[in-house]
């Protein structure tokens, strides 16, 4: 049976093996969780385990991902790394040094195209005031064609993401509107969503990339001293407006998140509850298995399996000398 089910586990309690299979027990009783189409287990709470527990998993190939009870990402678990390539790590790090520029603008472009592409949906549907941030966009697509070092391309990073906040204003109702990005600990309903969103996407996109080849230490635009999964940092950007954004737009546009339902606020810090918690991963998961034809493969596929292909895009560039695109929306690929 395919590997490929995504469980949440949002209760306190206690992972551990029973025959083969892993139970969860707290207050209420013992659940049962099968391993043979498991490919990843989140725990939103605070939840116990031992080593035994985690060498069980690792023999399953299942990955374990921690968030806190206020929802911030702890960090990952997987198997240990039987699929990192040493002779590819070694030309990952000359791409690094050889090829890190022009990587670095191919994320950009991807973000302020899938951006773009995002926004433009509100335009063609009445509302004007976005049309400024999106002819600014293609300036920017513009300006990354010019001889560029790694911070001004950050800095030109910062600033496209710095007023696509902004454009909420023109379509989000005032209580999700944006202000300041703030993220530890986030200060609105919009800060709230973003973080929790961003978060499980990283996550997401470190499982992808584990089924490749690729050491997720040696990035591009971002810097390798900033995290382990650095290069998950970098795939995963271009997928935001595609993933995060458009679930967080859908919720609030339907009315299916509402601040005085599922966000707790206290002193100056603002977090989605449980519930809300809840319905944003069922929209999230829904979005990230939604399909579609793909022009090249000719097949469907879903945009998770999107991000392993861009893995593999990532590979072709760093072996083959092939120009690095990520995922596009407008041409799905």
């Amino acid at each position: 049976m395919a590997k490929n089910h995504t469980r949440y586990i949002f209760s306190m309690g206690e992972l551990k093996r029973k025959d083969n299979s892993i139970a969860f027990s707290n207050e209420k009783g013992n659940f049962y969780i099968p391993i043979q189409d498991t490919r990843e287990l989140y725990c939103m709470n605070e939840i116990s385990f031992n080593t035994k527990f985690l060498d069980f998993i690792s023999k399953a190939g299942i990955t374990l991902h921690l968030f806190n009870y206020h929802g911030n990402y702890s960090g990952t678990f997987y198997p240990k790394e039987q699929l990192i390539s040493g002779d590819l790590s070694i030309k990952q790090s000359q791409a690094h040094i050889e090829k890190r520029i022009t990587i670095a603008k191919a994320i950009i472009k991807a973000i302020a195209q899938n951006i773009h592409y995002t926004i433009y949906h509100y335009y063609r549907h009445g509302k004007e005031g976005v049309k400024p941030f999106l002819d600014w966009l293609k300036t920017q697509e513009q300006l990354l064609k010019k001889e560029l070092s790694i911070s001004q391309l950050l800095f030109i990073e910062g600033q496209i993401w710095h007023r696509f906040y902004d454009s909420f204003e023109h379509f989000l109702p005032k209580e999700f509107l944006m202000n300041k990005r703030v993220k530890r600990p986030p200060s609105n309903p919009m800060n709230a969503l973003v973080s929790f969103g961003n978060s499980l996407l990283y996550t997401k996109t470190i499982s992808a990339l584990y089924q490749t080849h690729l050491n997720q230490a040696i990035s591009f635009l971002h810097s390798p001293s900033e995290g382990r999964f650095s290069l998950s940092l970098d795939i995963s950007e271009a997928f935001k407006p595609i993933i995060v954004y458009k679930t967080i737009f859908d919720l609030v546009g339907r009315k299916k998140l509402q601040v005085t339902k599922h966000f707790d606020s206290k002193l100056n810090y603002c977090l989605l509850n449980e519930t809300g918690k809840k319905i944003f991963i069922d929209a999230y998961e829904t979005r990230l298995n939604e399909t579609f034809m793909h022009p090249k493969l000719k097949r469907k596929t879903s945009y998770k399996n999107a991000l392993k292909l861009d893995g593999y895009k990532l590979i072709k560039a760093i072996i083959e000398g092939k120009e690095f695109m990520p995922f596009l929306l407008k041409e799905k690929q």
